[in-house]
């Protein structure tokens, strides 16, 4: 499973939306997502990747898009290191 299909799975199990809802250019407001909700989908990516998303980076996503960017770099440069 991508990055970005496990990233969907887990917005639609804390946000309680069908999948097929959440697109990349799509924002967390659309999707009805409250700032708990963000909490808790920041702590369970960081949690389910093994990544530290900092306040300040999490504050500049602009879509899920960028969301799943960022993801999939942080994982990426992990496997790196």
């Amino acid at each position: 499973m991508s990055i970005e299909e496990q990233l969907k799975d887990i917005i639609a199990n804390i946000v309680h939306v069908d999948k097929s809802i959440i697109k990349r250019e799509g924002t967390f407001k659309e999707i009805n997502a409250d700032s708990l909700d963000i909490v808790q989908i920041l702590l369970n990516v960081e949690e389910t990747f093994d990544i530290e998303i900092p306040d300040e980076d999490a504050e500049q996503f602009q879509t899920l898009g960028d969301f799943v960017d960022y993801v999939e770099r942080r994982v990426t440069a992990k496997e790196k290191a």
